[in-house]
């Protein structure tokens, strides 16, 4: 037979060990202090998340910058790939190119002669003209057209690429992607967009001299000699550099949106926008700076 267990009566509790003389107990930390901290510092990391955001995108620009100008002048050197590259970014921006210049310099004159007229100084249109197009319209204009057309261009030839593991199979041949896909791209536009920002110049002149003197009678003489005197080659040079440097910015950003995009075709189109949206905006941004260090180091124009 089985005998039932009787229930072991409750323990009583186990008093507090006495405290020393003297002795006091510990006091819990205060609630919400450790949040409060955690909070703050989530908050800090948070506010200063697009800080290192852009250094760190910055900072891959300019190693992949100085990757593709090492690589430049390192055998074997492929020249087919330099003159592809110049063809796609000068020879097919082109016909935009000129377009935009033709309407720019129309409407430049246009609007110069509307403004001079009460003054009786609608003779100064063509040196007026002149100089705008050649110091600011023209490679400002000229290279947005550029980061519209070869910007994203470039970012989704290489953007594919990469998604769909050709830029691998370079690496796995022994062929560096950096050398074969980024330096001659950086090259021809560096050296196009100058090119294409003189052509702008030549084309909007043609469309302001049409305006000025075929249809609203300007003078033919004193558009010519105004234009000679307003326009200096200290102009021409400020624009041409200024335009080779935004040229180079222009398809860095596309090389470096291309090579870096991941996440399938939805991300070749991410990189596309982001291309077309940082080069312009770069294009603007350094127009102001690359200004101001060239009229510091370029002669006066009285010079």
């Amino acid at each position: 037979m089985t005998t039932e267990r009787e229930p072991e009566p409750p323990r009583a509790p186990q008093a507090a060990a006495p405290q020393a003389p003297g002795q006091t107990s510990p006091k819990p930390p205060p609630q919400g202090a450790g949040s409060v901290g955690k909070a703050l510092v989530t908050g800090v990391k948070d506010a200063l998340a697009p800080v290192g955001r852009m250094i760190d995108l910055v900072g891959g620009h300019v190693i992949m910058a100085g990757r593709a100008l090492t690589w430049m002048v390192r055998p074997p050197l492929r020249v087919g790939n330099y003159m592809e590259a110049a063809e796609y970014i000068g020879f097919g921006s082109l016909p935009i190119v000129l377009l935009v210049g033709l309407f720019t310099g129309m409407v430049t004159a246009l609007q110069s002669i509307h403004a001079f007229r009460p003054f009786g100084l609608e003779d100064l249109v063509g040196g007026t003209t002149g100089q705008a197009i050649a110091v600011e319209l023209g490679p400002v204009l000229t290279s947005l057209m550029l980061a519209g057309r070869v910007g994203a261009g470039i970012a989704t030839e290489i953007g594919t690429m990469r998604i769909s593991e050709q830029i691998d199979a370079l690496e796995s041949m022994a062929v560096n992607p950096i050398q074969f896909l980024v330096s001659p791209r950086l090259l021809a536009g560096t050296l196009m967009a100058p090119i294409l920002a003189l052509l702008f110049w030549l084309i909007g002149m043609i469309g302001a001299y049409m305006v000025a003197v075929v249809s609203l009678g300007v003078d033919h003489g004193q558009f010519v000699a105004n234009l000679k005197q307003f326009v200096l080659p200290v102009d021409m040079i400020q624009g041409l550099l200024k335009s080779a440097i935004f040229g180079f910015a222009v398809v860095l950003i596309g090389c470096y949106q291309g090579y870096n995009a991941s996440g399938g075709g939805r991300g070749v189109g991410i990189g596309t926008t982001r291309a077309v949206v940082m080069g312009s905006v770069s294009v603007l941004v350094l127009d102001y700076f690359v200004t101001e260090v060239l009229l510091a180091i370029l002669p006066d124009r009285q010079g």
